[in-house]
C-alpha cells in the first residue's frame, strides 16, 4: 500500500515537474543533465532523450562555464542553495522571448535557483536549477527606470534649447561654491545674451527668434567639454559653468564661443540671419557670501560688453 502511494506521489511529482511554467535541469556532479522539462524542450528546442546525460555546457556552450561550475560547486559543497537574478546577470541561458503581444525584449530575463540535493545516504550528488521567466518584471522595471530618467530630464532641461534650465545650473553652481569653500576649488562662471535679439523677434517673428535660440544652444554644446553645465538663465540669456577654470580660462572659452556665434548662419526663408552675442566671465577668487555673488559679478561683466559695444568679452575686475 505504502509502495503504491509513493508511486503515485512521484507519478504526481513527475507530472508537476513536466508542466510547471519554469525550466526545471537536474545535473549531477559532473554537469551532465539528468532531468529535462517541458519548458526547456520548448524554449531550447532539445528534447529531453537528446539532453540525457550531456554536459549542460555541450548544451548552451554560450554560457560562463567558470563562473556557473563555481555556483553550482559551492551549492553541493555547502549544501545550501545558490541565486541568480536578472538585474545582476539579465538570463542563464540566452532563450528568445515569447510574449505575445506586449513582447518587447529579444531574450528572456530570467532568475535562476540552484538546489542541492541529497540522496538517501544525506549526501549532496545533483543539483536542481530553477529558472523562471521574469521578462515582464525585468520588462516593467526598466520601462519605469526609463521613465524616471526621463522625467528627471524633463525636470532639468530647458524645452526649446535642450540645455539645462536654470534651476538645474543655479543648483550646479551652489555645489560648485560649497566645493570651494571647503576644497578652494576653482570655477568660472560666463553669461550671455544674443544681442539685439528684440530686433530678430520684431522682423523675422517669434519662431525665428527660437530658431536662433536653438542653434546658439548647438554652438553652446559644441564648445562645452563633458564637466561644463550649460543653461539658459531665461529669455535670450544663457549661462555656462566652467569647473577647475578660473576667469582667464573662462575668457578664452567666452571667445572662442562668441567667434563662433558671430559665424553663424540661420536661414530664415532663404535669409541668412547673423546674430553676435555679449559675454561676461567671472570666477571665485574673490571673496563671496555665496553663489549668487559669482552671478552677479558675471552679470556685470556682461553689461561692461553690451555697454562698450556688443559682440565681445568682459571680465570681472573684483580682487
Amino acid at each position: 500500500m505504502n509502495d503504491r502511494i509513493d508511486f503515485k506521489e512521484l507519478h504526481w511529482l513527475l507530472t508537476v515537474t513536466q508542466n510547471i511554467d519554469v525550466g526545471v535541469v537536474v545535473l549531477d556532479q559532473e554537469y551532465r543533465v539528468q532531468v529535462w522539462n517541458t519548458f526547456m524542450e520548448n524554449r531550447s528546442g532539445i528534447l529531453s532523450y537528446e539532453a540525457a546525460n550531456r554536459s549542460f555546457f555541450s548544451l548552451f556552450p554560450e554560457i560562463n562555464e567558470r563562473w556557473l561550475k563555481n555556483k553550482i560547486d559551492s551549492v553541493i559543497t555547502l549544501g545550501t542553495p545558490a541565486f541568480t537574478i536578472w538585474e545582476q546577470r539579465p538570463y542563464l541561458i540566452h532563450f528568445k522571448s515569447y510574449q505575445p503581444i506586449t513582447g518587447q525584449e529579444d531574450f528572456m530575463y530570467q532568475n535562476t535557483t540552484m538546489y542541492p540535493l541529497r540522496s538517501t545516504t544525506g549526501a549532496v550528488t545533483h543539483v536542481c536549477l530553477v529558472i523562471y521567466d521574469v521578462t515582464d518584471v525585468a520588462t516593467n522595471r526598466l520601462q519605469l527606470q526609463a521613465a524616471n530618467r526621463e522625467l528627471q530630464k524633463l525636470s532639468s532641461t530647458d524645452r526649446l534649447t535642450s540645455l539645462y534650465n536654470r534651476g538645474h545650473w543655479e543648483e550646479a553652481l551652489r555645489l560648485e561654491h560649497a566645493r570651494h569653500v571647503r576644497y578652494g576649488s576653482s570655477a568660472a562662471l560666463v553669461m550671455f545674451d544674443i544681442d539685439h535679439f528684440k530686433r530678430v523677434n520684431d522682423t523675422f517673428g517669434h519662431q525665428c527668434g527660437d530658431r536662433v535660440i536653438q542653434r546658439v544652444a548647438d554652438v553652446v554644446r559644441e564648445h562645452i567639454r563633458d564637466a561644463d553645465i550649460a543653461g539658459r538663465y531665461g529669455g535670450e540669456e544663457f549661462a555656462v559653468l566652467l569647473p577647475d577654470t578660473d576667469k582667464q580660462g573662462g575668457a578664452m572659452f567666452a571667445e572662442r564661443l562668441r567667434a563662433a556665434v558671430e559665424a553663424l548662419d540661420v536661414m530664415q526663408e532663404g535669409e541668412a540671419i547673423h546674430c553676435t552675442i555679449s559675454l561676461g566671465v567671472a570666477d571665485m577668487t574673490s571673496p563671496m557670501d555665496d553663489y549668487k555673488m559669482l552671478i552677479e559679478r558675471a552679470d556685470q561683466a556682461l553689461y561692461e560688453s553690451k555697454k562698450n559695444g556688443r559682440n565681445r568679452v568682459s571680465v570681472d575686475a573684483s580682487d
